[in-house]
């Protein structure tokens, strides 16, 4: 599953998710995309059951962009641990997202392929999505 190789610090703050996203947000690499409406976290187990799902319905024709990773640790407190004795160890990963986000690139399959291979990681995400094609 993917997570940074040597973070720079362990423990991070929660942050809030104000705004749209200003970077990310135009289609770069691939023909198609799907791009988040919603802002949340996204973790890795998410990013990558979207990645199978893509790569399991298109086969080896398509070629792939995953434009997100996560890199925000989240911290949990063990169960029936008193208040106090400082933030917990971190437990996941995940990746922040802004409304604009584009979370997966492809090229190389018709629309129809494309169209129905990104739904199904759509469906694996927790926020609403839409799919987009380049001019």
């Amino acid at each position: 599953m993917l997570s940074p190789k040597k973070p720079k610090f362990r423990k991070h703050h929660r942050g809030r998710m104000k705004g749209v996203s200003c970077r990310g947000n135009s289609i770069s690499f691939g023909r198609y995309a799907l791009q988040a409406l919603e802002p949340a976290w996204i973790t890795a187990r998410q990013i990558e059951a979207g990645r199978r799902a893509i790569t399991r319905y298109v086969r080896r024709g398509a070629k792939i962009w995953v434009r997100i990773f996560p890199d925000k640790p989240v911290t949990m407190r063990s169960a029936e641990t008193r208040m106090g004795s400082g933030k917990g160890d971190p437990k996941y990963w995940v990746c922040v997202i802004k409304p604009g986000r584009i979370l997966y690139e492809m090229s190389g399959v018709s629309e129809t392929i494309a169209r129905r291979a990104i739904s199904i990681a759509a469906h694996k995400m927790p926020i609403q999505t839409q799919f987009l094609v380049s001019k």
